[in-house]
């Protein structure tokens, strides 16, 4: 009882200090003279209204059209940490390209000590990134591209196969799942030459795999947040990213191929090829190094996380987009009929690249659909 007072004393002062501790960060934009949104305890955005939960995309999509044309950027937060949001179109493309060496970093969690596959390209920073980045460009040359193209097209046939036996059994079909299956089997060949068969077998390891990174991940909304806000102390507690089962297969699938690839010099010109290279070749004195056999793990993870699901989705909402408009999908139609007159009826990489309308169509789906709510990048220097 005698410590009751002295705790209740030492309680309302925590509060009070923190109260305008709080409020104190709450000024940061103020104080500076930028325009900024109202932060809301404790998140800093307002993700509820009228007692709904509102997704990132509708309150970003709020703010651009609220402050686009009046200033280049934003005020917001994050919890507690100030975040511009940019609603200029040249700020945006003076931080991508034209200062680009400021703004590479994303503030992406990884934990490469205990999650090996988290440490990857989209999450890596500072020299290592930059060393790696330079390494794996040549793997998305537009030769690369026209070279893997046939891959793409044979299993183009699959799909037209398994698409062509489903409708006979049922004429409604759920084209995300398949287009899923679609864009795995043609990420496993192209990058770990590897045929998945995930449109053969909906369970397939590939697919499974890519089920359980996308519908269930790791940490949650909670877990996610801390990540973000305190990565350093989540290194410390061995915080992971990725589920155990998902780690142990993309390792098994890795080392098996580097595996194979070297026992009987195999070569192909592909994701792994290259990877293979880096890690067989004379680099020991570069900052980062002949690769690992982890850091080619991590790297064909990126590759194939990024690819799957942004692929499938953007297809996915494509062909919805053509559904809603007949004049559209007619006019595409009309152009890939006469382009492939044009070409003999062989549908070339030449082919589809002479398809601008097209090319149009899957711009606009990228436009209204961004596969990717948000782009974050993290400043270097001030």
């Amino acid at each position: 009882m005698a410590l009751l007072i002295p705790l209740i004393y030492i309680s309302i002062a925590i509060v009070i200090v923190a109260y305008f501790a709080i409020k104190f960060r709450y000024q940061y934009w103020a104080k500076r003279g930028v325009p900024y949104i109202d932060p809301v305890f404790p998140f800093g955005l307002r993700f509820k209204e009228n007692g709904k939960r509102r997704h990132f995309i509708d309150i970003a999509g709020e703010i651009y059209s609220k402050f686009r044309g009046t200033t280049p950027f934003v005020g917001g937060f994050f919890f507690f940490t100030p975040v511009p949001l940019i609603v200029d179109l040249d700020l945006v493309h003076h931080m991508l390209v034209e200062d680009f060496s400021y703004f590479h970093d994303r503030g992406i969690f990884h934990n490469e000590r205990d999650d090996p596959l988290s440490a990857n390209l989209f999450s890596m920073e500072g020299q290592s990134w930059k060393t790696l980045r330079a390494k794996l460009t040549p793997t998305f040359t537009s030769g690369k591209m026209k070279f893997m193209y046939h891959t793409v097209l044979k299993v183009a046939g699959e799909f037209d196969k398994t698409l062509s036996g489903m409708l006979e059994k049922d004429n409604v079909v759920e084209i995300k799942d398949i287009l899923a299956r679609f864009t795995t089997d043609i990420i496993g060949t192209c990058a770990f030459g590897i045929e998945c068969n995930t449109l053969k077998n909906p369970n397939a390891e590939f697919r499974k795999a890519g089920r359980l990174i996308m519908e269930k991940p790791r940490n949650g909304v909670i877990g996610t947040v801390f990540l973000l806000l305190f990565p350093e102390l989540a290194v410390k507690c061995g915080v992971k990213v990725l589920h155990d089962e998902v780690s142990s297969f993309f390792m098994k699938v890795v080392r098996e191929t580097v595996e194979l690839r070297e026992k009987n010099n195999i070569r192909r010109n592909d994701f792994m090829d290259l990877l293979i290279q880096m890690k067989n070749g004379d680099d020991a004195d570069s900052e980062l190094g002949r690769l690992t056999l982890e850091q080619i793990a991590a790297q064909s993870y990126l590759f194939f996380l990024a690819g799957f699901e942004t692929s499938s989705t953007t297809m996915t909402f494509c062909l919805y987009e053509l559904a809603k408009n007949p004049e559209i999908q007619e006019k595409a139609r009309q152009e890939i009929e006469c382009v492939l007159n044009r070409h003999n009826g062989e549908f070339s990489y030449e082919a589809m690249m002479d398809m601008p309308y097209l090319d149009c169509i899957i711009n606009e789906t990228l436009r209204k659909y961004p596969p990717v709510v948000t782009l974050i990048r993290v400043v270097l220097c001030t």
